[in-house]
């Protein structure tokens, strides 16, 4: 275990401004926090952020991340709070140690139940570099992977190592490779591979072996005779190194390939380190000139960095011994960027160089959200922000499956992605156990729950505020469905009264007679364009019975008809019943004079748009006496107590006092209303005027209402709003 001075000496080594004091604090407090925890190895858990905090420094970060790592496990796994944290060592420190808490609580989740294991490990790592704004949380997170995998042989369940192990492979090695920490990512993968698959891990390594002996020192060697003709050809200066690749990229290599160890023709890697990019190239045409080329294995990353930074030449040549071997060819900077990634540059500004990289640094500022021309350490760390993933948000379903949607995503678009059937039927949702909107924004991490029924269909509503094409589609589509199922329930039934009040009995096969007349496809189409008021009733009607004259007073009587008291009720048998027709669709509810169940109403049938409901009284129905043929008589279910919620508007005068529109809002919640809109139309030092939409069952229910705030001393008055 690492003592307390030499932690600090590491650091200081790098960092000769480090905060001596702040690493000494934290050392202490994360010491006396752990107490006496253990760990499975028998070890106290307090070396464990200390073994996280010293692999860090081999990635010369800054004091703050190394604190972190001092920390990182006391919040989840001690008395200790985000508060005490924050007190005792800062803001700064306090919002990097609860970064890393969130992503400790995300991989308990199960990453397993997802058939598609391949896309469900990429939203996982998306959702981990998401949460990480900081790019100083993920590299915390990554040592702390590095030592847990580390000590991963002293667990005993041996499910629960095959779990940690697939894990480190699927997430976390990719995630060390995203940002280009390479000796992460190559410990991971070979920890991961030696719980995973240790009899193909020890057959490798025997195989090399073999190699080994066989070869004698056969990489020494080569390395000698590539040092001999860079030198004779003019790149004295240039740094050559050898290694036999990974078990587990081998292994990859043979199960991609599908070919035995003994076909792979570069298990051999060697590196070719030169001080600058035009040397890059000579060392290049030093090494094509020599040996023949292996065709189809040349890359030049210098020219194309790969997305994560990462620059170097690569190609294979029958080399030396007449041995196929890789060759890499980079700078000593691209080397250092290649191992450590973003971590390198964390130790190139503190060793004060200069400010600007140009061209070479390009893909940092593509990575992290940082000042093109920060003045010092501080400044270029505090705006490490990870730009990657910011249009996405990652949430889990109740079992732990990651759902990735656009930024701005609402339930519904959950519930859709989800299964189409599923947000078909929503009815509600809940985020980490507590009920949310269904308009709300979900945030990452959440923990989503879809509440369903199998009576709900999807809302108009939707519409407004989906993000997702899927659920755009899926509710559009029902929409359209739906309305054109409700245009054809409501032209038949205006047919079967335009029928019945001229005497005869209505029967389709009548109307299949004259589609061409009318010019409809079908007869679906015909009764769909009566609903929607692209086609008149009368029109078919004197279609399918030509000689037919209706006598001037009838039509007389069909307009007037809604106007006359005495003549509604004698002809309420008659009036088209309006129950089971969607609002929004076929049928339109009057935002003039809002209409409620009880009201006394009439029906304007619209083009293109259906029939709109009206009260008999409203004033705009003046605009129509002239379009008898756009009357049309309906009427509520039979009992409107049991219909739909729907709008009543009132307009209210109420003095300017305070609690008086508390005072309102009470007394309309106690009577069973809910207020879903409210406007102030007029103020004064006395009294306010305003308008108020309320949602109650029926027209008894808005009276009952406003009986009662009339009755109350607050309100001055307080009427029903009527059309105009």
């Amino acid at each position: 275990m690492i003592r307390q001075y030499e932690l600090v000496e590491r650091v200081k080594a790098y960092d000769p401004n480090a905060d001596e004091d702040l690493l000494n604090r934290a050392y202490v407090f994360s010491m006396k926090a752990h107490g006496s925890q253990m760990r499975a190895s028998g070890d106290p858990y307090f070396s464990h952020p200390l073994e996280v905090a010293g692999i860090l420094t081999q990635l010369k970060l800054d004091s703050a991340s190394i604190v972190t790592a001092l920390l990182h496990d006391t919040v989840e796994d001690t008395v200790a709070t985000l508060g005490d944290i924050e007190r005792m060592f800062g803001t700064d420190i306090g919002r990097l140690v609860d970064g890393v808490t969130k992503l400790s609580r995300i991989e308990l989740q199960n990453i397993e139940s997802q058939t598609d294991q391949a896309k469900q490990a990429e939203n996982f790592r998306k959702l981990v570099l998401a949460m990480s704004e900081d790019i100083r949380v993920l590299l915390v997170k990554l040592a702390d992977r590095v030592h847990n995998m580390r000590t991963l042989h002293y667990l005993k369940n041996p499910e629960k190592r095959r779990r940690i192990a697939r894990e480190t492979l699927e997430i976390y090695a990719p995630l060390a490779e995203r940002i280009g920490i390479h000796q992460f990512k190559d410990e991971l993968e070979d920890l991961a591979f030696a719980e995973l698959n240790p009899d193909g891990r020890d057959s490798i390594l025997a195989r090399l072996a073999l190699l080994r002996s066989e070869g004698g020192e056969l990489v020494g060697r080569i390395i000698g005779e590539l040092r001999r003709v860079l030198r004779e050809g003019g790149l004295p200066e240039a740094a050559v190194t050898g290694r036999e690749k990974t078990p587990y990229s081998i292994w990859r290599k043979m199960q991609r390939k599908s070919v035995s160890f003994e076909q792979l023709s570069d298990i051999m890697a060697f590196r070719v380190a030169v001080a600058n990019v035009e040397e890059c190239y000579q060392a290049l045409g030093i090494m094509h000139a020599r040996y023949p080329v292996i065709p189809g294995r040349f890359k030049d990353y210098i020219s194309t960095p790969k997305p994560n930074g990462y620059r170097s030449i690569h190609t294979a040549v029958i080399g030396p011994e007449r041995q196929r071997v890789e060759v890499q060819i980079r700078t000593h900077d691209m080397h250092e960027v290649a191992e450590l990634g973003v971590a390198a540059h964390w130790a190139y500004k503190q060793q004060g160089g200069p400010r600007t990289e140009g061209r070479q640094y390009r893909w940092l500022r593509e990575l992290l959200d940082i000042l093109e021309h920060a003045q010092r350490p501080e400044e270029f760390l505090e705006h490490t922000k990870l730009e990657l993933f910011q249009d996405q948000v990652f949430c889990f379903t109740p079992k732990g499956d990651l759902i990735a949607l656009p930024r701005g995503a609402t339930p519904v678009d959950f519930a859709y992605a989800v299964h189409s059937q599923v947000g078909d039927t929503c009815v509600g949702a809940k985020a980490n156990g507590r009920m949310l909107p269904l308009r709300s924004e979900l945030q990452n991490g959440d923990q989503v729950e879809i509440l369903t029924s199998k009576g709900q269909t999807p809302s108009p509503e939707w519409e407004r505020f989906v993000v997702t094409g899927k659920a755009r589609a899926r509710i559009r589509r029902f929409i359209r469905t739906q309305q054109r199922t409700q245009y054809v329930e409501l032209g038949r039934a205006m047919l079967q009264k335009q029928f019945r009040q001229e005497g005869y009995d209505y029967a389709e096969k009548a109307l299949e007679n004259v589609l061409k007349i009318i010019q409809q496809p079908s007869v679906e189409d015909l009764l769909a364009a009566v609903g929607s008021g692209l086609q008149s009733a009368r029109e078919v009607f004197n279609a399918v019975f030509p000689g037919h004259k209706t006598p001037p007073q009838a039509d007389r009587d069909e307009k007037v008809v809604p106007l006359n008291r005495q003549r509604a009720r004698s002809r309420k048998d008659n009036a088209l019943p309006i129950r089971g027709l969607i609002p929004g669709m076929a049928v339109h509810y009057a935002g003039c004079c809002h209409p409620l169940p009880g009201d006394r109403i009439v029906g304007i049938v619209t083009t293109g748009k259906g029939v709109t409901i009206h009260t008999i009284d409203c004033e705009t129905l003046e605009s129509f006496n002239e379009m008898p043929e756009r009357w049309i008589d309906v009427a509520w279910e039979a009992d409107p107590e049991t219909a739909e919620e729907h709008v009543g508007r009132i307009n209210v005068i109420i003095a300017n006092e305070p609690g008086s529109l508390g005072t309102l809002s009470t007394v309309i919640g106690k009577n069973g209303g809910n207020i879903s809109n409210l406007k102030i139309t007029s103020r004064s030092r006395d009294f306010f005027e305003m308008i108020i939409d309320i949602e109650v069952a029926s027209v008894k229910h808005l009276t009952n209402i406003i009986a009662a705030l009339r009755a109350t001393p607050v309100i001055n008055a307080v009427d029903r709003a009527r059309g105009g």
